[in-house]
């Protein structure tokens, strides 16, 4: 990079001061979260991740220096919201993973649907609780999608990946209009919020919580050996005096 090119200093330092606003506005949005998807938290978060980004890249340009700062996601963060800013539709966009671990469990559960449901069938839908996928479309078409990921272990599933994306529109959609291709049409400009839930996130907050431990358990060892090593300096001390004691 030329020089000519190079951010001035003052630009490096409105950048800083907009990293420490951005803390504060962060800080006071978890203080008055309303709950775990706290729309103003997540707005607040992204605020801050732009912030240190673009701190941290006027940070190198100028000085060739980096932050310790690692903001989860940014390569795949959404685009700027480029939508309507009073839109008059919305669709809400939801994916969650199951793993079938207990395919007995499935079974059982669909076929207790299968037996109270006696007035649906018609021979065409007798058994179908007999496979896997025959139990998944009866439970599914028989419980909400949110009481079945409330339930999820009752029916022998495990938890995976899931996400939920708000888009806004200028106008509802016409009826039928995405039926066949529902996930294809999505514009990343026109997301409102996403929400991600990953067992991806825990494992990251469970090795800070290790090397934190770590950390923490290093310094006190080397308390110790600090403390024993005085000790024995002192003892050697009181050692070394007690010959002119008795020379005395």
């Amino acid at each position: 990079m030329s020089d000519a090119a190079q951010p001035t200093a003052a630009e490096v330092r409105a950048a800083a001061e907009a990293v420490k606003t951005a803390l504060d506005r962060h800080l006071a949005a978890v203080e008055r979260r309303s709950g775990d998807d706290d729309p103003a938290v997540y707005e607040a978060f992204n605020q801050l991740a732009a912030a240190a980004e673009a701190y941290d890249e006027l940070l190198y340009d100028r000085y060739d220096e980096v932050t310790p700062f690692e903001i989860p996601g940014t390569e795949d963060a959404l685009p700027p919201y480029t939508g309507p800013e009073e839109p008059n539709a919305l669709s809400v966009l939801i994916r969650r993973d199951y793993a079938v671990v207990e395919p007995q469990r499935l079974l059982a559960q669909a076929q207790r649907v299968e037996a109270v449901d006696d007035e649906g069938r018609d021979g065409s839908g007798a058994g179908a609780s007999g496979t896997v996928h025959g139990a998944l479309g009866l439970l599914f078409g028989e419980f909400e999608p949110d009481e079945i990921a409330s339930r999820h272990k009752e029916f022998g599933l495990e938890e995976g990946d899931s996400t939920l994306w708000v888009t806004a529109a200028d106008e509802p959609a016409d009826p039928g209009e995405w039926l066949e291709t529902p996930f294809e049409a999505i514009d990343a400009q026109q997301v409102v919020c996403r929400f991600d839930v990953s067992a991806v996130f825990d494992d990251e907050i469970e090795d800070d919580v290790d090397d934190d431990l770590e950390d923490e358990l290093d310094r006190e060892e080397d308390e110790d050996e600090a403390e024993d090593e005085a000790e024995d300096e002192a003892e050697a001390h009181e050692e070394d005096r007690e010959p002119l004691d008795a020379d005395r």
